[in-house]
């Protein structure tokens, strides 16, 4: 079986789909190396381990009996720190929201839930998603994978160093003027900012 860490998002739904992998070996290989990155990077700041495996044991039994799966059905993502996340913090990197716990997924989080995918984590931001550097007074600073003296780019630099570093095959980040695209220069990973309005930011 191929690696699965370093492998993409595409090629993990179509292992799991074809029962080549498990959801479960998937989940938990992510978690386990974002637990060997993360002390280097800081580009982790809540990790979901205990309900994405029960989350990964669920889709692992309904890929058995179902022919009707979503796109991502037992993938993992991380998401940005900014975007709501049901009975998760979400601080935005600010002092005032460390206690804010949603009680409702932001609408793209609820979409790549559907899509089947499983939330393993949320990734550092600076406040509010806006600064010159990925520092926040909640969970400090975001390092490059490539060269910790470097800058893995802002805003959105925790999920692309997590997901350069093999930590995460896909994420959520947002984008105003470059915070996706520039953290994936920086951090040499894919990125996309969709056409403005096509993707809804409701939800918080």
């Amino acid at each position: 079986m191929r690696d699965v860490i370093g492998a993409s998002a595409a090629w993990l739904a179509r292992a799991i789909r074809d029962k080549k992998v498990s959801s479960v070996e998937v989940v938990r290989a992510h978690l386990e190396h974002i637990h060997t990155v993360n002390p280097r990077l800081n580009a982790v700041v809540f990790a979901t381990a205990e309900s994405a495996l029960k989350e990964a044991r669920t889709a692992d039994r309904h890929n058995k009996r179902a022919s009707a799966l979503g796109p991502l059905h037992g993938v993992p993502f991380t998401a940005k720190d900014i975007f709501n996340t049901a009975g998760l913090p979400t601080t935005a990197g600010m002092r005032m929201l460390r206690s804010k716990i949603p009680d409702h997924d932001a609408t793209v989080v609820a979409r790549m839930r559907r899509a089947g995918a499983i939330l393993i984590g949320k990734t550092n931001c600076p406040p509010g998603g806006v600064a010159e550097e990925t520092w926040s007074p909640v969970h400090g600073g975001t390092r490059n994978p490539y060269d910790i003296n470097r800058t893995p780019g802002v805003s959105s630099s925790g999920e692309a160093a997590i997901i350069a570093a093999g930590g995460s095959p896909i994420g959520l980040g947002s984008d105003s003027g470059g915070s996706i695209r520039l953290p994936a220069h920086y951090c040499g990973v894919a990125a996309l900012k969709p056409t403005a309005g096509l993707i809804p930011v409701t939800g918080g």
